[in-house]
């Protein structure tokens, strides 16, 4: 593992309790950052907080995404127990199931907006004033490779990461001379416990779009992740970095 220098930071990893928010926030702690983990899953949270790290490094907040006040709260604890925040990873997200356009309930619709895009939204306007108040920050939002191709039967999770691209595209300019620099991920498949869920004929189908013929891993997010993070992405704001095994063609 190549070492990030993180040292003396403060990390907000939403969607933290476990996949690919626990593996972030595990990269994180490795390169010497300290790591807030919000999710909506109190007993998941204190589980995952009690494995990874320690009082003194990890710090959890049970934040409703869809829910403004609920996001201020936990960014003004987090401020609180760290002193300040200089890393925002929105990573927490919902797909929704799976059903053709018109088909879709505009209840889940709502949802999956709610959480994937508003979601993102709602951190960022709660913690952008701590980091312009730093003279610092990095926010790494994680989108999805549907949010540029469009899958089929998954029209409002696309459309909602699509929305992450064009948000983080805008905040990039926004911010382009505050020293607060903003950049998304565009995963493919990565490999999660909601594969113990899918039949072995989803997961062929998945890969048969992937030219390096696997699954990505957590692991490998994270590691991006942690390079947005640091100083080193110091003349990189508003991009779109795709992680898919050679899938996306643009």
């Amino acid at each position: 593992m190549n070492q990030i220098d993180l040292n003396h930071r403060t990390a907000i990893v939403t969607g933290g309790a476990r996949g690919i928010g626990r593996a972030i926030a595990e990269r994180l702690l490795a390169s010497g950052a300290r790591v807030s983990l919000w999710d909506v899953d109190a007993p998941a949270l204190a589980r995952t907080s009690s494995e990874i790290g320690s009082s003194v490094t990890v710090h959890t907040a049970t934040v409703d995404l869809a829910d403004l006040a609920s996001v201020r709260v936990a960014a003004e604890s987090t401020a609180a127990a760290f002193g300040k925040i200089d890393l925002l990873v929105n990573n927490a997200g919902i797909t929704g199931g799976n059903a053709r356009t018109w088909e879709i309930n505009p209840d889940d619709w709502r949802r999956v907006l709610d959480i994937n895009l508003t979601g993102v939204f709602h951190c960022c306007h709660a913690v952008i004033p701590h980091l312009l108040r730093n003279g610092y920050g990095r926010i790494v939002n994680i989108a999805s490779i549907a949010g540029k191709e469009g899958n089929p039967n998954a029209a409002h999770y696309s459309a909602s990461k699509a929305g992450v691209i064009a948000l983080t595209k805008s905040l990039g300019k926004e911010l382009a001379t505050s020293n607060v620099l903003v950049n998304c991920i565009t995963p493919a498949v990565i490999k999660t416990d909601i594969f113990q869920q899918m039949t072995q004929a989803q997961i062929d189908y998945m890969l048969s779009k992937i030219p390096m013929g696997r699954l990505g891993r957590r692991e490998e997010v994270a590691a991006m992740v942690a390079w947005l993070c640091s100083e080193e992405c110091s003349f990189t704001t508003g991009a779109v970095f795709d992680l898919s095994g050679g899938r996306a063609t643009y």
